[in-house]
């Protein structure tokens, strides 16, 4: 057993407490409903974009298992809720996901939600839609259990997460479709409770030459040849990172290089490359584009470094630009936040979680990272598995998260004033 944080003394009992004990036993109950609806949406293709169909199944879901109220917002964000006290609590599953290149490498249909041994298979069944179908089923538990007092939660289906982490809660927030007191990422954690991660952004690097015939190069200005070398030195660059012991260094990497010119047989004018840069605790844009100008500047690299903005239309046909700059967010590990989600995994499983990070990016971002509304993570699956052929997510992962997502808003009320 994990020991009791230090910040948790023990609590008294409560009328509450004792429906703690029913949560999990009803999320069991629900597991075979529950299993078909992830089973269902996971069949569903929904690239970035391209997220229509499974927003309207997931729509007709939670329709079906009694939500209050069922909408989309401008962007095609699927948003239900259940309750209608003041008390406003979010929990959050992106439901596009990344594409399938190479469908050798996977030993099943991706899009049929394969279920064998206690698993269910295809793309998107753990990033992120076995963290969606346990919302809405707590979302269910919650009404039969009587655990919405003073409470409106608001279960949201976000778009477009994969090509631009955030913008769904940076448009939620910004455009006040919602203004929740806290926001609960369902990204898979393996079932620890998540605080923070390191941010991230997309840095363009572009060189100009001039162009000539290839069979007289010495004419021209190569730009290829002139920006290559940038990417060994984003190579050690990226050795010298720091970080904390926490979130861990910060990192860079070369992701893309690309050229244009006239033709295969003429020096390029154009070369770009691009970088991943995965900022640790401290960092910022502006330090890690003013990294890479003076690395280039030291080198005798004459090229422009700059960052990426996102314009691509959502299902809707909204365009709403966002500059691809997802900053470092991390809760202090007494927050009130942490200290809920410590309470809800302590009641509905008899002890405390493991706390953790996440190594890589979720819609954390904007929620505390741009806008500062408190943010936590837990959900079924590894990690691990996201993007991965023959993606997975255990059936007892999800069936333990979504008795997790019933009991949080009860715990996030009550932690302050001493109850459990």
């Amino acid at each position: 057993m994990h020991p009791r944080p230090a910040f948790l003394s023990p609590q008294p009992k409560t009328r509450t407490a004792v429906k703690y004990k029913s949560i999990h036993e009803a999320a069991h109950a629900h597991q075979e409903d529950l299993v078909a609806f992830l089973r269902d949406i996971v069949a569903v293709p929904s690239p970035s974009g391209g997220e229509e169909s499974v927003a309207r199944r997931i729509a007709a879901e939670m329709e079906a298992v009694g939500f209050d109220e069922v909408k989309f917002d401008a962007l095609g964000n699927v948003l239900g809720r259940m309750g209608d006290g003041p008390r406003v609590v979010a929990f959050d599953a992106h439901i596009d996901t990344v594409d399938v290149t190479d469908r050798d490498q996977w030993s099943c249909d991706p899009f049929t939600g394969k279920l064998e041994d206690g698993r269910i298979y295809g793309r998107g069944a753990v990033d992120q839609k076995a963290g969606m179908a346990g919302m809405v089923y707590a979302a269910r538990i919650m009404k039969d259990l009587g655990l919405l007092d003073g409470l409106q939660v608001w279960m949201v289906g976000s778009v477009m997460e994969e090509d631009c982490d955030g913008l769904c809660w940076h448009h939620i927030l910004q455009e006040k479709t919602l203004t929740p007191e806290v926001v609960v990422s369902t990204e898979p954690t393996g079932l620890t409770l998540c605080r923070g991660q390191r941010g991230r952004m997309e840095i363009r690097v572009t060189a100009r030459g001039r162009s000539c015939h290839g069979s007289a190069p010495d004419r021209g200005d190569n730009a290829a040849t002139k920006l290559a070398p940038a990417c060994l030195l984003i190579d050690e660059l990226n050795e010298r990172l720091g970080g904390d012991d926490f979130l861990g260094k910060g990192t860079c990497c070369v992701t893309w290089f690309g050229v244009e010119g006239p033709s295969l047989c003429a020096v390029p004018d154009k070369a770009e490359l691009h970088i991943d840069r995965r900022l640790a605790a401290g960092e910022t844009k502006e330090s890690a584009l003013a990294e890479v100008r003076e690395l280039l500047a030291a080198a005798g690299i004459e090229a422009e470094v700059w960052m990426l903005t996102y314009e691509v239309p959502a299902w809707t046909g909204l365009v709403y630009p966002m500059e691809k700059y997802y900053p470092t967010w991390v809760m202090p590990e007494d927050h009130p936040a942490v200290r809920a989600g410590v309470a809800a995994h302590e009641a509905v499983f008899g002890a405390p979680p493991e706390v953790s990070r996440w190594t890589f990016s979720t819609n954390g971002v904007a929620i505390n990272g741009l806008h500062g509304v408190p943010c936590i993570g837990f959900g079924p699956g590894e990690e691990r598995m996201a993007h991965a052929a023959n993606e997975y997510v255990p059936v007892d992962d999800v069936v333990k998260a979504c008795a997790f997502y019933a009991a949080f808003p009860q715990t996030w009320t009550t932690t302050d004033r001493g109850e459990s």
